[in-house]
């Protein structure tokens, strides 16, 4: 299959196709992610959590985005690779935004830069588009504005509440992102979204009616133990076949049968007995 772009993926969404997501962090495992036909990858500041052990997203640099973003990069040979803007590297102004959005394409080589928020950055938004950089919008829960909403909660619960999630999405759209993250938000409120807007938008926690769904491939392996959110699945347990792996290896090391003859580099240019002369030396 062909490279994803942004022409093949506002043609998924016209035809009805589901677009697939995973989020990824690193070179190994976007190479297994290359292999399985995912349409989209997101190198999320999720890695905050996830590779970083923090609480929340909020401790991510530009620096760590572009190290994992590359990793990832060097991966992807046909999936769009869409790369997380963090915290503060946009909210300072329309000149920042697009300063620190270049940086992500140049220093990584991915195809687009998802930035959170509705109509409060489409100044940013277009900006960013009117810079040759396609954009992913973020809006209904929005990880980075923890400390606003209280805590990780649904967002659009209430007609008030649901008609400003729907106006952001109208007013991202109109800001020029071809694809929009809709978090958390109630399911018959992001299928209403769904078919308002030509955007390609992508569900999590947020129904069906998306037009696409994204999870952390941790979570949807089962890798992650800590904490399963309501919205993710396991979709195999890698995460207790790692861990038998790991307990396996500790046992035959500390048992002594690991390394076993066909694991190691049996041939030598040196003979038996100029390693006992050695033995004896030293």
């Amino acid at each position: 299959m062909a490279k994803r772009t942004v022409a093949t993926l506002l043609e998924m969404k016209k035809n009805g196709q589901k677009v697939s997501q995973v989020t990824c962090y690193d070179y190994s495992t976007m190479c297994l992610i290359e292999q399985c036909g995912i349409d989209t990858v997101l190198v999320g500041d999720s890695l905050g959590m996830t590779m970083q052990g923090h609480d929340t997203t909020l401790p991510v640099t530009m620096e760590d985005m572009i190290v994992y973003g590359k990793s990832v990069v060097r991966g992807s040979k046909e999936a769009f690779v869409v790369m997380d803007m963090p915290f503060m590297s946009y909210q300072v102004s329309v000149e920042q935004a697009v300063m620190n959005a270049g940086r992500l394409i140049k220093e990584t080589g991915a195809n687009a830069v998802k930035l959170e928020g509705g109509a409060a950055v489409k100044e940013q938004i277009k900006a960013i588009v009117d810079a040759g950089i396609p954009v992913c919008a973020h809006i209904g829960m929005t990880p980075q504005s923890v400390n606003v909403f209280g805590g990780f909660k649904v967002q659009g619960k209430g007609e008030a509440n649901a008609e400003r999630v729907l106006q952001d999405a109208l007013a991202v759209q109109e800001a020029g992102a071809f694809m929009c993250v809709l978090e958390c938000v109630p399911p018959k409120l992001a299928a209403l979204i769904t078919e308002k807007v030509d955007m390609v938008t992508i569900g999590i926690g947020a129904g069906a009616g998306c037009d696409g769904q994204v999870l952390v491939w941790q979570d949807l392996t089962g890798v992650n133990q800590d904490f399963t959110p309501k919205f993710a699945k396991h979709f195999g347990e890698i995460g207790e076949a790692m861990k038998a792996a790991f307990r396996a290896y500790n046992e035959e090391v500390k048992g002594g049968t690991f390394p076993a003859e066909e694991h190691s580099f049996v041939k030598s240019d040196c003979g038996d007995g100029f390693l006992e002369g050695l033995r004896a030396k030293y």
